[in-house]
């Protein structure tokens, strides 16, 4: 849009206008954006259960699957996109876009894949896609505005990965809520992830049975609030 020149006796009253009105400008933006425009990411390794998360938010409020689920890692190999979701609680409404993001890995081998029978070349064509999934979810962190970061409970925390997410998404200023999957196995020890990371909300959940479902909707409204 072309701005109409103003005519001034001062060049600084002129620059201050002009700063006032660019600040105005962004101000406003903010205060218009819609709540649907709201970028939320799950991230975190391979196997951690990001998009069983992601499926059952969609299940509960568009009783829907985002996408499929394996034991073998790298099953999301794509970042996977659902747009308008809605959730509603107690009197309480946010809408956001879900974004389920391929697992990060330090070392993809794709000798692993065929330890769970897929032939060699099938193998080495998930470990590539697998590689490029990697690359576009570290590409689609700056596009954030929050993140949720799946970690396995019963292993230990203290990864590479996590690490390495957690300290690009705090460079970034991006709001982040932990979760600690798979509180329904046995090895789970959702106190040692939450001293691994003490300065952040920490929610144990199942996300394969929905255990502690409500607690981690409570977590999420508190996020988006952070943006």
């Amino acid at each position: 849009m072309k701005e109409t020149l103003i005519n001034l006796n001062s060049k600084g009253d002129y620059k201050m206008i002009k700063i006032i009105k660019n600040f105005a400008r962004r101000l406003f933006s903010g205060f218009f954006k819609k709540r649907g425009e709201i970028k939320l990411g799950f991230y975190g390794s391979p196997n951690a259960g990001k998009t069983s998360l992601a499926n059952r938010i969609c299940q509960d409020w568009l009783g829907e699957d985002l996408g499929s689920v394996s034991r073998m890692p790298h099953e999301t190999r794509k970042i996977q996109i659902k747009e308008d979701v809605i959730l509603e609680k107690d009197g309480k409404k946010i809408e956001f876009k879900l974004i389920d993001t391929p697992g990060i890995a330090t070392k993809i081998d794709f000798e692993d894949f065929m330890k769970f029978g897929l032939k060699r070349k099938e193998a080495q064509t998930r470990a590539k896609e697998a590689t490029q999934g990697i690359i576009e979810s570290i590409k689609w962190l700056d596009d954030m505005d929050a993140v949720i970061i799946l970690i396995d409970s019963t292993l230990n925390p203290y990864s590479q990965v996590n690490i390495t997410i957690i300290g690009n998404l705090v460079a970034r200023k991006i709001p982040v809520l932990i979760v600690a999957n798979k509180i329904d196995l046995k090895k789970s020890n959702v106190k040692k992830v939450q001293g691994a990371f003490p300065e952040y909300d920490v929610v144990g959940i199942s996300a394969k049975n929905g255990d502690n479902i409500e607690e981690f909707y409570e977590g999420l409204f508190k996020l988006v609030k952070k943006i």
